[in-house]
């Protein structure tokens, strides 16, 4: 019999669907092969440096000097940027609405110099420098107070919304809280008003209690798949220590994330053959003091990072309802995923 699910952080409701269950070579027709033809020109290829905008930072070998050859992971403004970060906000009314000019920031990691190499081909160690550069670069945009929130996330696959078959993720700055971000962090602060705890930490150890959904778990951080996921094989990774700020993470906490990564996002490519996915960080707005700023948020919200890969497609019920349908319940997908070795 199908179930409701209630996803206890933002209250949103998922049915997973018993009656439709999938297993996972049902999807093995919807996965893309991602390649693309050798001869076509990359832009984010070694050797390219000139037909990107100028790097904004960059990890290279031998002090090679900027925009030239010689680089491992390379960040350069997004070329056709959803925002910009040179103006000022000029927030304004026009009648009822509400505007303000498109500040902000666009970023492009380029994660690697091999045009052939994905993600889950990368080692531990070139992992961990991607890693360093998401968190050097969060941490430099924190200094702008134009800027409320920073996603940094990553699109597989062309049914994902990569442009590009090069690896590469993204970086967005916004001047605003987005609202998907505000349900969460209004979610957690009122779990924590309730109980005086994490909510992100209540889920844990009740997921380490409970060892249903558990697919990988190291000195550091856990991976679940979530007890409301709203997508089949969606993953949740989750620091096993309390923080708000992805940006705060250590050294040992770089390599330790890697290897997780590394594992489930291994654990997918070879499972479901290949799939497209999204990756995305969340992580605590940027922090000072302003009308509305709550004291609470070091306590109450928890960074983590969810991994969706594109299995199925939102139709006119769950556009029209916010309710998503699951047709394969996450202890199924744990199970699965778990047994698939790398």
């Amino acid at each position: 019999m199908p179930e409701l699910r209630k996803d206890i952080v933002i209250g949103r409701w998922v049915i997973i669907s018993t009656e439709r269950i999938c297993r996972p070579d049902q999807f093995a027709e919807k996965m893309m092969d991602f390649k693309e033809d050798n001869n076509s020109f990359c832009p984010f290829c070694e050797g390219n440096e000139d037909k990107t905008p100028s790097e904004i930072f960059a990890i290279r070998k031998e002090n090679s000097p900027p925009n030239t050859p010689n680089w491992e992971v390379r960040v350069v403004p997004n070329k056709y940027p959803a925002l910009r970060i040179e103006g000022e906000l000029r927030r304004r009314g026009l009648g009822m609405f509400d505007m303000m000019n498109g500040i902000g920031a666009h970023e492009v990691i380029i994660e690697t110099p091999n045009h052939n190499l994905q993600m889950h081909d990368f080692s531990f160690e070139h992992f961990s420098k991607i890693i360093y550069v998401y968190k050097n670069r969060s941490l430099d945009l924190k200094k702008d107070l134009r800027l409320r929130y920073i996603m940094i996330f990553k699109n597989y696959g062309r049914e994902a919304g990569a442009s590009l078959f090069h690896s590469h993720s993204q970086l967005i700055a916004t001047p605003v809280t987005p609202k998907r971000v505000k349900e969460e962090l209004n979610g957690a602060r009122t779990y924590y008003e309730y109980k005086e705890r994490c909510v992100f930490c209540d889920i844990i150890n009740q997921e380490i209690d409970s060892a249903k959904r558990i697919i990988y778990q190291n000195q550091y951080f856990i991976a679940i798949s979530p007890f409301a996921s709203r997508f089949p094989f969606e993953t949740w990774i989750l620091p096993l220590n309390h923080n708000p700020d992805f940006d705060a993470i250590n050294e040992e906490e770089i390599k330790q994330l890697s290897e997780v990564m590394i594992t489930i996002l291994k654990k997918l490519n070879k499972g479901l053959s290949n799939p497209p996915y999204n990756f995305l960080i969340h992580t605590a707005p940027t922090r000072f003091l302003r009308p509305g700023y709550w004291q609470t948020i070091d306590k109450d919200f928890h960074w983590h990072i969810e991994i969706i890969p594109k299995l199925t497609r939102p139709g006119g019920f769950e556009w029209g309802t916010g309710l998503y349908i699951n047709p394969v319940p996450p202890e199924n997908a744990c199970e699965f995923l778990k047994e698939v070795k790398i």
